[in-house]
């Protein structure tokens, strides 16, 4: 069974997006989270749904115009890598 695994990077995205999010809109910030937390999960049965990334082995999955999970997959799991706002600069 592939697994999810979130990297502490991942995770410090994720956060800042949230607070930065929920500085003006809470509710808005709630629900990008949810997003990010349904669309991730969905990887573990579809790794390969998404187009290969700007680095080699990965893939990016776009949550919603503005916000990219990096992703990268093997075997055994699905490795979050990052989540960014689409204007910061990757790689």
């Amino acid at each position: 069974m592939i697994r999810l695994v979130w990297r502490p990077l991942a995770y410090e995205d994720r956060a800042s997006i949230m607070e930065y999010i929920a500085q003006d809109n809470p509710v808005a910030a709630l629900e990008l989270d949810e997003d990010i937390e349904a669309k991730t999960n969905a990887l573990i049965d579809h790794p390969k749904l998404y187009k290969p990334g700007r680095l080699k082995g990965t893939r990016e999955l776009v949550i919603r115009p503005n916000h990219v999970v990096i992703y990268r997959e093997s075997k055994t799991d699905v490795a979050i890598l990052r989540v960014l706002h689409a204007a910061q600069q990757w790689p």
